[in-house]
């Protein structure tokens, strides 16, 4: 690790910046994981897409359908390839506290960053604020490498602005990945000040965020290799600008990109976010390949319906 535990925040305020991505899996026709598929992707997101931190083995990545051996390479693959030029941060989300400890100490002694744990879906449960301040409690605890907080809807509830601030307090929680409305994350932000990072994977709000709220992080999910080029890079651009100040500059740069957003949203089929983000990977080169089971494939219609939607919008290529 490149910091002692009780140096977490410090590391991370001073570190866990610009625009992170939530890596999809590769994976090949058989269902197995497309290692080489992975490596190539990562190379183009950092080589050429200058993204500074992947967020690997998450939802975007299928974790739930992957082996505890197919995650614990995921982290391996992913530490390799960063190799320093930009910055990782493991999911360790399992409903099973024994599997979020052994990825993450996995992580830990990969030479990872930071890793991510989602709030567990509880069950049966009548105090859920101090259920779940107890859980990262215990990981802080047992852990030493940086923790983000995840809180999502797949839970069954989410965390309020007050729980967080509260687990924010722990020794090594570093940031937190709120994916929750708007109104509940500029509170967070507003309690905690600069104690932990405050993000959302809504690409949409990035810019306002940088300006309204200070952000500096973007943690994330798949717009940043799924908006851009090696050639055509807005949304690293427009995120440059504004963290210098240039505002006017940067949104109408934000804004160009609206025919490339709604190509997206309006060609994808609801319940299948994963298999329509590797078919648009596909398009734009990278490395896609089928979802695993229980999810479902992308129709042949509708792979027709988001190529000519992808060939129209303008994205360079």
């Amino acid at each position: 690790m490149k910091y002692a535990k009780r140096d977490a925040k410090d590391y991370a305020r001073e570190h866990m910046r610009g625009i992170w991505a939530a890596a999809l899996n590769p994976f090949h026709e058989d269902g197995s994981f497309n290692e080489d598929g992975l490596r190539h992707n990562i190379r183009h997101w950092i080589d050429d897409l200058e993204i500074a931190g992947l967020f690997i083995a998450g939802k975007q990545g299928e974790f739930f359908s992957m082996s505890l051996e197919e995650r614990k390479r995921n982290i391996e693959i992913a530490v390799e390839e960063c190799d320093g030029k930009a910055a990782t941060i493991m999911s360790a989300s399992d409903q099973n506290f024994d599997t979020v400890l052994e990825l993450a100490r996995h992580a830990q002694d990969c030479g990872a960053d930071y890793v991510v744990v989602h709030a567990p879906m509880l069950h049966f449960v009548t105090d859920p604020d101090e259920t779940v301040y107890n859980y990262y409690k215990l990981l802080c605890d047992r852990l030493d490498i940086g923790i983000a907080m995840w809180s999502h809807p797949d839970s069954g509830y989410l965390m309020s602005p007050e729980l967080c601030a509260r687990v924010a307090e722990l020794p090594n929680i570093v940031a937190i990945k709120y994916s929750v409305p708007r109104e509940m994350y500029v509170r967070l932000t507003h309690m905690v000040g600069d104690k932990i990072q405050v993000s959302t994977a809504s690409e949409d709000d990035w810019l306002d965020n940088i300006e309204e709220l200070g952000w500096r992080l973007y943690l994330c999910s798949s717009p940043p290799y799924q908006l851009q080029t090696k050639t055509d890079r807005r949304m690293h651009d427009y995120t440059q600008l504004a963290f210098a100040g240039k505002f006017d500059v940067a949104r109408k740069i934000r804004d160009s990109l609206d025919p490339v957003r709604e190509a997206i949203r309006g060609t994808k089929p609801g319940g299948k976010p994963q298999a329509h983000g590797k078919y648009w990977q596909e398009l734009l080169g990278q490395v896609g390949g089928p979802v695993r089971a229980p999810l479902l494939q992308l129709t042949e219609e509708e792979k027709a319906r988001t190529r000519a939607a992808f060939d129209a919008c303008g994205l360079k290529h």
